[in-house]
């Protein structure tokens, strides 16, 4: 079946991410602003807008999806090490903002423009958000932010200034939203960071279960 790519207005609702193009690979739908409407329709049924700044907003779903479960998450040894020898602070929430301003710097340059910063400060506001950070006694060298859907965790992005910062957030999020009662993380794409930590692959018809069964039980950090 040909499939046909959505133009949308600000009042549009967002089409099934199942009618994604296959190339380029998870596009469901191309509008000329991003608004809180369509961020929380997108989340609520697995799709996520991907764009750079200046361009219209591409909303994707892709096929395969990048997951870890969070049950399966097993650090090696060394960091384990590290960790326990290391003198840094974790803090959930404290620096959202910040931490959403440190991801968009890139050298290679990033989609995270000043209206990703504003909406998605503005979901943290409303609960639907949420960041974790990582101190050196006050600067912030780590940290990654995220959409909550219910016992999934949608991480959107994660930096880090000194080596290692980025895992820390990662695993402290991690087993935060497992004794939560936390089962899954959304990474999206997977990438040679999200395989070192973990995430494997599995069908979007899967993830869209998963999606289904676990985003009406409220669990947040």
């Amino acid at each position: 079946m040909h499939k046909r790519l959505l133009l949308l207005s600000h009042i549009d609702n967002l089409p099934d991410p199942n009618s994604a193009l296959e190339e380029p690979n998870g596009l469901v739908a191309i509008s000329e602003q991003l608004t809180l409407k369509h961020l929380k329709k997108a989340y609520s049924t697995g799709i996520f807008p991907w764009y750079s700044e200046g361009e219209p907003v591409m909303w994707w779903s892709p096929d395969p999806r990048a997951v870890l479960f969070v049950h399966d998450y097993k650090p090696n040894k060394r960091f384990i090490r590290f960790l326990k020898a290391s003198h840094w602070r974790v803090t959930f929430n404290h620096a959202f903002e910040q931490v959403v301003r440190q991801c968009a710097v890139r050298e290679e340059g990033t989609w995270i423009s000043a209206e990703i910063i504003k909406y998605y400060t503005a979901l943290a506001k409303k609960g639907m958000a949420s960041s974790v950070e990582v101190w050196d006694d006050e600067q912030l060298i780590g940290g990654l932010y995220g959409i909550h859907q219910g016992k999934v965790f949608c991480g959107e992005s994660m930096f880090s200034i000194k080596s290692n910062a980025s895992k820390v957030a990662f695993h402290s999020m991690v087993q935060e939203f497992k004794l939560l009662g936390g089962e899954l993380i959304d990474c999206q794409i997977l990438n040679p960071h999200t395989e070192s930590l973990g995430a494997i692959e599995i069908p979007r018809s899967e993830f869209l279960y998963y999606l289904k069964m676990y985003q009406n039980q409220d669990v947040r950090f």
